[in-house]
Order: structure tokens, then C-alpha cells, then sequence
């Protein structure tokens, strides 16, 4: 596998919209792999395609339950709201408030192009938003309130984290 260079804000193919994923082959899986490794490198729970120069509609996910890979993802049901603190892979550094959906239903497409949902609440759902909006050329500073660079982290003083465990870089 390989590590990709993950593209920083103020590159145009984070606002671009991503073009729809319609060859399944050996180097989509391929690609699948590769963001992966990636995001787990960064680290990060998320990555989309146009985060490393790809302007295709694929995800990859893993918010501790074990890596989500998705072509096509599309929002299909939504209820309740959540605000939480999101970070981007893409915007290192910088983190802020977003509101988003506490329960959704994504459809989408797996390696080989055969259709399956997933139902996702609390951090999933707001990891699947951040990376479905990232196909649409949006970025979480878009809708963050609250914006704010990470502190350094003192070794000595476990007390000083300003953040909680949820705080996501996606």
C-alpha cells in the first residue's frame, strides 16, 4: 500500500464537486487501500477522495468499529442534531463546533459496486456528513462556529487538553 499526499485547504480540488465512481476494478480496491493507510497514518477517522487529489466520490471511514470503504455515498435519511467538534485532515490545526445530524442513513457502493446502507448515529454519522460534504466541495469551516487553533499538548500536565474524546479529524 502507499501513503498519498493529503491536499491542504486552498487547493481547488476541495471545492470542486466530485465526479460519480462508475468503474469498479482492481484499482479502485487499490485506492480504497491506499486512502486508508492514509487516514490511519494522518491519523484521522475519515478521508474522501478530493482530500488527496482524487475528484471522486469515495470514502473511507473508521471511527473504531473497523474501516467503512464507500463509492457514491448519499445521505438517505436524517434525524435529530448534534454539535460537536470537528477537524479536517485537510485544515490542520484548526478545529470548531458543527451542527449536524445526529442519525442518517447513507447509501452507497462498495469495491465491487454492489448497493449497501449503513445507519450511523453519534460520531460515525458526523464522520460520514464531514466526508460526504468534502465530495461537494464543502469543508467543516463552512458551518463551524467556534473556531479555534489546537494547543500544544503539554506532556507533563494531562489536564490541559481543551478537547474531548469526540473531537474528530476527518
Amino acid at each position: 500500500m502507499s501513503l498519498l499526499p493529503i491536499k491542504l485547504v486552498g487547493e481547488e480540488v476541495l471545492r470542486s464537486k466530485a465526479r460519480d465512481v462508475d468503474v469498479f476494478d482492481a484499482a479502485l480496491a487499490r485506492l480504497f487501500d491506499d486512502m486508508l493507510d492514509t487516514m490511519y497514518a494522518a491519523p484521522g477517522i475519515g478521508l474522501a477522495g478530493p482530500q488527496i487529489g482524487i475528484s471522486k466520490r469515495v470514502i473511507v471511514l473508521d471511527v473504531g468499529d473497523g474501516p467503512i470503504r464507500m463509492a457514491n455515498p448519499k445521505i438517505m435519511e436524517k434525524d435529530g442534531e448534534q454539535l460537536g467538534l470537528e477537524g479536517c485532515l485537510s485544515i490542520p490545526g484548526l478545529y470548531g463546533d458543527v451542527l449536524r445530524h445526529d442519525k442518517i442513513v447513507v447509501k452507497g457502493q462498495d469495491v465491487n459496486g454492489k448497493t449497501f446502507r449503513v445507519s450511523a448515529d453519534g460520531l460515525l454519522s458526523r464522520c460520514f456528513q464531514h466526508e460526504i460534504d468534502h465530495l461537494d466541495g464543502k469543508l467543516f469551516t463552512d458551518m463551524a462556529v467556534n473556531l479555534h487553533e489546537q494547543k500544544p499538548k503539554d506532556e507533563d500536565d494531562e489536564e490541559d487538553d481543551d478537547f474531548d474524546e469526540d473531537e474528530t479529524d476527518a
